[in-house]
């Protein structure tokens, strides 16, 4: 076999190999909300 035709198939190959890989899950971490109540305006003197 010629150089090119090596190269050709090893990255064939490796084509190969990269699609029939299993994927793996990406696990995601999300912060909980803060649970707090917001002030609310209730008038100038209460």
């Amino acid at each position: 076999m010629s150089s090119t035709a090596r190269i050709a198939f090893a990255l064939c190959t490796v084509a190969f190999v990269a699609a029939c890989a299993g994927k793996q899950e990406e696990v995601v971490y999300s912060a909980e909300p803060q649970l707090t109540t917001e002030p609310v305006y209730t008038g100038k003197y209460k």
